[in-house]
C-alpha cells in the first residue's frame, strides 16, 4: 500500500541514494551529489508549501511525488521512484491520486516529461493525459479538471 507524506530530514539518506542512481536520473538530469540532494530536500521538500512529497510502500521510502502549481489553472504532478518499485503500477496509482487531488480543487493536472521517456508518457496517456505542447524541451501532458483520471 502506498502513502504520501511530508518530507523530513530523515529522508535525506534514501533520497540521496535515489537521486544518485543513474537509472533513476536518466531522463531527468545528472545524478545528484549528496550536497545537491541536501539542498534539493530543503528547497523542494521542507519548504512551505512543499513542491515534493515522500512516497512510502510497505518497505519504507520508495521515492517522491511532485505536486505544486504549474500555472494559474493547473497543478504539476509527477513521480520519481526507486527501481525496486518499477513495473508495480505505482506511477499509475500515484498519477490517479494526484490528478484527483488537483481536480478536487477545480484545476487541471499537468505532467512534464522528456520526449524520449516512453514509460512516463505511457503512464500519463493510460491515465487520460494528452500532449498539449512543450516547455523547456519537455512534453507537457494535460488532463482537464472535467476529465476523470
Amino acid at each position: 500500500m502506498l502513502s504520501i507524506r511530508h518530507m523530513s530530514e530523515k529522508d535525506l539518506g534514501p533520497l540521496t541514494a535515489l537521486l544518485a542512481d543513474e537509472r533513476v536520473m536518466r531522463y531527468l538530469e545528472a545524478p545528484f551529489s549528496p550536497e545537491r540532494t541536501q539542498a534539493f530536500l530543503a528547497e523542494a521538500g521542507l519548504c512551505e508549501p512543499p513542491l515534493i512529497w515522500a512516497v512510502e510502500d510497505d518497505d519504507g521510502f520508495c521515492g517522491y511525488v511532485i505536486y505544486h502549481a504549474f500555472d494559474e489553472r493547473s497543478m504539476e504532478i509527477g513521480w520519481v521512484l526507486a527501481p525496486r518499485t518499477w513495473g508495480r503500477g505505482y506511477a499509475t496509482e500515484l498519477t490517479g491520486l494526484l490528478a484527483a487531488r488537483a481536480h478536487a480543487t477545480g484545476r487541471d493536472a499537468v505532467i512534464e516529461c522528456s520526449p524520449s521517456h516512453a514509460a512516463s508518457r505511457r503512464v500519463a496517456e493510460k491515465c487520460g493525459f494528452i500532449v498539449s505542447g512543450t516547455r523547456d524541451d519537455l512534453l507537457v501532458l494535460r488532463l482537464g479538471a472535467s476529465a476523470t483520471p
